[in-house]
This record gives C-alpha cells, sequence and structure tokens, in this order.
C-alpha cells in the first residue's frame, strides 16, 4: 500500500512538472505573438491535455510501459525511481526556465531501468530515438516554407479581402482551435512520460494512468507554466500572430501522428524548431537568439542522461 502512495506520489510530481514545462510551451507562440495571456494559456492547456490524456494517451502509455521494457521486469520500486527521476530533470528544467523534452526524460529513466535489469528492448529505443531526430527536422522545414511562401500570400490576400478587425477575429479563432489543439496533442503524448512505468508495473490501469496524468499536467500548466511561456513566446524570436497559428497547428499535427503511432516525441523540441523555422524564414538565421537556442539544446541532450544515470544509480543503491 505504501509503495502505490509513493507511485500516485511519483507520476503527480512528474505529471506537474510536465505541465509546468512542454505542455506549457505549446502556447509560448502564441503568448509572444500577444494574442493570449498567460492565464488564459495555462487555462487552456489544463482543460484539453486532459482530454487528449483520456482519449488518445493510449498507445504512448504502452510504449513506455511495456514497449523499451517488457512490463514485467519493472518492479514498483523501480517504476517510483524511474519516474522521480525523470520528475526531478523536469524540476531543474522548469527552475531554470528551459524547454526540454519530457520523453526524453522518461525514455531515459526507463532505459536506466531496463540497463539495470539487463532486459531493454533497443529496436523500440532505436526507433524513438530516429523520431526524436527527425521531427524538430520536419517541423523546422514545414515551418521555414510556411513562413517563407505561405505567409505572405495569406497576408496579402486577408489585406486585399477583410477588414482590420475582421482580420483580428478570424486569427483570434484560428489561436484559439489552434492552441486547444496543441494541448490535446501534449496531453496524449506527455500523459505516458508520468505514468508509463506505472503502468508497467501493474499499479495503474491504462485508464487510470491517462486520467492521473493528464491531472497532473494541467495542474503543472495552471500552477509553474508561465516560467517557460516566457522563454519560448518571447526568448527566441519575435513572432506575429500569424506566423503564431502555423507553429501551434504545424506543432499539433506532428505531436498527434506520432501520438498514434505510439511515439514518445518532444513537443518542446517540435515547437521551438518551427519558431526558430518560422523566424528564419523571415529574417534569416539571425532571427534566432543563439544563447537561448543553445540553452534549449544543451539541456535537450542532458535530461535523458541526467534521469539515465539517477535511475539506474538509484536501482543499484536500493537493489
Amino acid at each position: 500500500m505504501f509503495n502505490v502512495i509513493l507511485a500516485y506520489i511519483a507520476a503527480l510530481f512528474m505529471g506537474v512538472n510536465i505541465g509546468g514545462n512542454n505542455a506549457a510551451a505549446s502556447m509560448g507562440a502564441a503568448y509572444g505573438a500577444g494574442a493570449r495571456t498567460k492565464r488564459q494559456a495555462v487555462i487552456l492547456i489544463a482543460v484539453f491535455s486532459l482530454l487528449g490524456a483520456v482519449l488518445s494517451g493510449g498507445e504512448v502509455i504502452k510504449t513506455l510501459g511495456h514497449g523499451i521494457v517488457p512490463g514485467q521486469s519493472i518492479t514498483v520500486a523501480a517504476a517510483i525511481i524511474a519516474v522521480s527521476a525523470a520528475g526531478i530533470s523536469m524540476f531543474a528544467a522548469n527552475m531554470v526556465k528551459i524547454p526540454v523534452s519530457t520523453s526524453q526524460a522518461a525514455v531515459g529513466a526507463v532505459a536506466g531501468v531496463g540497463v539495470y535489469v539487463g532486459v531493454l528492448n533497443t529496436d523500440v529505443l532505436f526507433d524513438i530515438a530516429t523520431w526524436w531526430l527527425v521531427t524538430p527536422i520536419i517541423a523546422f522545414v514545414l515551418a521555414y516554407i510556411t513562413g517563407k511562401y505561405l505567409h505572405p500570400v495569406i497576408l496579402m490576400w486577408l489585406v486585399d479581402h477583410e477588414s482590420e478587425e475582421s482580420i483580428r477575429k478570424l486569427i483570434n479563432i484560428l489561436l484559439t482551435i489552434s492552441g486547444c489543439y496543441v494541448a490535446y496533442s501534449a496531453g496524449a503524448n506527455n500523459a505516458a512520460n508520468a505514468v508509463g512505468p506505472f503502468v508497467g508495473a501493474g499499479i495503474m490501469t491504462p485508464f487510470t494512468g491517462a486520467v492521473v496524468g493528464g491531472l497532473a499536467i494541467g495542474a503543472g500548466a495552471m500552477v509553474l507554466g508561465s516560467r517557460v511561456l516566457e522563454t519560448v513566446g518571447k526568448g527566441i524570436t519575435e513572432l506575429c500572430v500569424i506566423r503564431a497559428v502555423f507553429v501551434e497547428f504545424l506543432a499539433a499535427i506532428i505531436v498527434h501522428s506520432a501520438s498514434v503511432m505510439g511515439i514518445p516525441v518532444s513537443l518542446g523540441e517540435i515547437v521551438t524548431a518551427s519558431i526558430i523555422g518560422i523566424g528564419c524564414a523571415n529574417e534569416g538565421l539571425l532571427a534566432a537568439r543563439t544563447v537561448t537556442v543553445q540553452r534549449i539544446i544543451t539541456m535537450w541532450f542532458v535530461s535523458p542522461l541526467v534521469a539515465g544515470i539517477i535511475t539506474y544509480a538509484a536501482l543499484v543503491v536500493v537493489g
């Protein structure tokens, strides 16, 4: 019974930090464009992250619960350690206001369990790592093309055919839809990062895990979300509202597609790559503020390593 209580505490801790980091970063584009306040952003994230986790989070939960390390190889203690280690790395990232990959931290922690017990599905791990590399590249390319060629055409059409008031109303509607879609996709993909190992260990059912993960992500967005919103929304490059719509839709489509396939990907990487891509399309490579980008990329590499090392070391001590 005590282990079960610890498991839920660890899941909530990880979920809250996910909500404060990558889920909050999902609306950084709209916040940076001045189309949504911090309060509006975190409320939308809270609601739609829960919906995404419950309705579409099952496949990614299966991958993290059974795909990387067979479920029967994950003990309750190992699951608690893995999720806690990932949560610690996420908490550190939140404190320095850097958007990192919750998926990478979670997968790194689960891989640490696999290394310790000597059972690790390297094929699944390789597939996931490949998607980590490919998805931000896809996001950057699509955002660059969209910003370079589609954005000017749409902007000119709107100016020629619509009044300023009509354009403002249309953009606000599109930003609401795109932002909710991003939050939904975030919940679908990231809930597994908080509860996957516990589903694998048999502590939670997939549905219970999705509800717990979704609620925790929503709470984290409300409590910690404003910190990373500042970095993603205003620390990388300047965005207008139309570009913010493009960024959100591109990120949501890529993350949702990965969720359907059961692949835990990095929403933070995808959003950031999209923002950089659309900024470069407008102003060239100098549009990206290199210091911020360098800090973000460094943390992307550090967080899974830290989570894996902490997990492995803790298992050695406990075991």
